[in-house]
C-alpha cells in the first residue's frame, strides 16, 4: 500500500477545505466503495421494480439467496488473500514479474475449487430438498462463483494500486445489473426476483470479465513456476489460517443465532435470522469508516516511520537504529490511539442517528435492542483488524493466527451463552471475542517492540540451510604446521 501515501500527502499538503474532501472521498474509494455500490445496486432494484409487493415467500428466497452468495463468497475467497498478497509483494519486490501469472492461475484454481465444493452440497439440497427450479439454483450458483472470482481477481488490482479501476469496475458492473433488471422486468416475462438475481450474477460476470482483462494486459508473460507458490504456502500456512478465522469470527457470531428462536427458514434451506443480520449490517456500518481512517493514516503517518527504521537497518547506525525504532513503535501508538479516538466520535454520531431515524423507517423493537451491542463489538473488531495489519508489517505470523483465532474462539463461545441472555446482550459474544483478540494483537506488538533486534538480527543463518552431511566444525587447528592445510 505504499503508494497510496504519497498521493494522500499530495492531496492534503495543500491544506484547504476542498483538498481534505477531496482526500477523504479518495480513501473512500480504495476502500469500501465498491460494497457501497453493490448495496446501492441491491436497494435501487428493490427500489424501482418495487419488491414489496412481491409475495413473501419470493422475496425471502431471493434475499436469502443474496445473503449467502457474498457471506459464503467472502469466507472461501478469505484464506486465500493474505498470503497471495504477500507473495505477490515479494515477487514484484524483487521484480520477478513472470512469476505473476502461474501464481494467478494456481491459486484461482485453489479458490475455485475450494468455492465450488460447498457451493455443489448446497445446491444439491436446496434443489432437492427446497424444491427450488433447476434454473433458479444454477444462477444463484453462478452468482456465487462469479463474486468469488471478482474478489479474488481484485486482490491482484489491489497490489497493483489500481483501486480507482477497480471502484470504476464495480460502477460498471451493478449499472449492467440495475439496467438489465428493469429491462427483464419490463420485456419479458420473467419473475421480478430471478431477474433481479440473474442480472445481479451477470453484474459480477461483468466485473470479474473487466478485473482479468486488466491483469491480463499488465502481465502478459508467464514462467510457468507453480512449485514457488506451493511452496509459499508451506512455508506461510499460518496467512492462510489468520485470515479465514477472522472472516470467519465476523460472522460466527450470526451463524450461532441463525439456529436460535429468531431463525427464520427458507425452502428448507436457508437459515437465517433477519433481526440479528439486520441489526448486524446497521453496526457494521457504524464502524465501517475505522478502514478509511486505517489506510489514511497508516499510509500517511506510520509508512514513513517504517520505512526510515528499514534503511537505518540496512545501513545506518546503531543510534540511528534506536531512534528509528522508538520513533516507529510511538508512531504506531499513536496511530492505534487516533484511529480509536476518531472513530468513537463517528461511531457516537451515527449510532444516535441510527436511533432517532430508523424507528421512522420501521426498523425499531428488537433490532434497535440489539444494535448498540453489536457497534460496541465492531467498534473493537476493526481496531483490532488494525493491530493485525501492524503485525503483519512485523511478519509476526504467530502472534496473528492467535489473534485471530482468540477471536473466533471466544465469539462462538460467548455467542453461544449470550443465546440465554436478555436480548439487550445479544451481541456481547463479539464484544468479548474482539476485545480479548485486541489485547493478544496488543500485547503482542509490545512485545515485538522489546524483542525487535532480535527479531531483525538473529534469524539469518551463516551457512545456507540445506538437507546433507553436517560440515565440520573445525576452523582451526592449532598444531598445524606452515604449509599444512587446515
Amino acid at each position: 500500500m505504499a503508494g497510496i501515501g504519497v498521493k494522500l500527502k499530495k492531496i492534503y499538503g495543500k491544506n484547504t477545505i476542498v483538498t481534505d474532501v477531496i482526500g477523504a472521498g479518495y480513501s473512500v474509494v480504495i476502500t469500501i466503495a465498491p460494497m457501497f455500490l453493490v448495496i446501492g445496486a441491491v436497494v435501487l432494484m428493490q427500489f424501482l421494480l418495487g419488491v414489496s409487493k412481491i409475495s413473501y415467500y419470493d422475496r425471502e428466497l431471493y434475499s436469502s439467496t443474496v445473503l449467502y452468495i457474498f457471506i459464503f463468497a467472502m469466507l472461501t475467497a478469505s484464506p486465500f488473500n493474505a498470503v497471495l498478497s504477500k507473495y505477490l509483494s515479494d515477487i514484484i519486490y524483487e521484480e520477478k514479474y513472470a512469476d505473476i501469472l502461474p501464481c494467478y492461475y494456481l491459486g484461482l484454481i485453489m479458490n475455485l475449487v475450494f468455492s465450488v465444493i460447498p457451493g455443489v452440497l448446497f445446491c444439491i439440497h436446496e434443489y432437492g430438498t427446497g424444491l427450488v427450479p433447476l434454473y433458479y439454483v444454477a444462477t444463484g450458483f453462478f452468482g456465487y462463483m462469479g463474486l468469488v472470482f471478482v474478489f479474488y481477481s481484485m486482490l491482484y488490482l489491489s497490489i497493483c494500486k489500481d483501486y480507482k479501476k477497480i471502484s470504476l469496475f464495480f460502477l460498471v458492473g451493478m449499472a449492467v445489473s440495475v439496467i438489465m433488471s428493469l429491462i427483464l422486468d419490463k420485456f419479458t416475462g420473467l419473475d421480478t426476483c430471478y431477474g433481479m438475481l440473474l442480472s445481479l450474477t451477470a453484474g459480477f460476470v461483468v466485473i470479474g470479465s473487466l478485473e482479468y482483462a486488466l491483469i491480463r494486459s499488465y502481465f502478459r508473460v508467464s514462467s510457468g513456476n507453480y512449485r514457488a507458490v506451493f511452496g509459499y504456502y508451506r512455508k506461510n500456512w499460518r496467512l492462510v489460517l489468520t485470515n479465514f478465522l477472522y472472516t470467519l469470527g465476523m460472522y460466527v457470531h450470526n451463524f450461532v443465532f441463525w439456529n436460535t428462536h429468531l431463525k427464520l427458514t427458507v425452502v428448507d434451506s436457508f437459515v437465517c435470522a433477519p433481526v440479528y443480520d439486520m441489526a448486524t449490517c446497521l453496526a457494521m456500518f457504524t464502524n465501517i469508516t475505522a478502514s478509511v481512517i486505517f489506510i489514511s493514516r497508516v499510509e500517511m503517518e506510520f509508512h514513513e516511520k517504517y520505512k526510515s527504521y528499514s534503511e537505518a537497518v540496512i545501513g545506518g547506525r546503531g543510534m540511528d537504529i534506536r531512534n528509528s525504532k522508538s520513533r516507529m513503535f510511538e508512531q504506531l501508538t499513536d496511530e492505534l490511539m487516533n484511529i480509536v479516538r476518531i472513530q468513537f466520535i463517528i461511531s457516537i454520531v451515527l449510532f444516535f442517528l441510527c436511533m432517532f431515524i430508523l424507528p421512522w423507517l420501521g426498523m425499531g423493537g428488537m433490532v434497535l435492542m440489539i444494535y448498540p451491542c453489536l457497534t460496541a463489538g465492531y467498534f473493537v473488531l476493526f481496531i483490532m483488524y488494525s493491530a493485525i495489519i501492524f503485525l503483519y508489517y512485523f511478519n509476526d505470523q504467530k502472534g496473528a493466527l492467535l489473534t485471530s483465532f482468540c477471536f473466533a474462539a471466544l465469539t462462538y463461545a460467548c455467542s453461544v451463552i449470550a443465546t440465554k441472555l436478555p436480548v439487550i446482550w445479544y451481541g456481547i459474544g463479539l464484544v468479548i471475542g474482539a476485545f480479548v483478540g485486541f489485547s493478544v494483537a496488543y500485547m503482542r506488538l509490545m512485545k515485538m517492540e522489546q524483542t525487535l533486534d532480535v527479531h531483525i538480527f538473529c534469524k539469518g543463518h551463516l551457512i545456507k540451510m540445506a538437507e546433507g552431511e553436517k560440515p565440520s566444525n573445525k576452523v582451526y587447528e592449532r598444531n598445524s604446521r606452515k604449509g599444512d592445510k587446515v
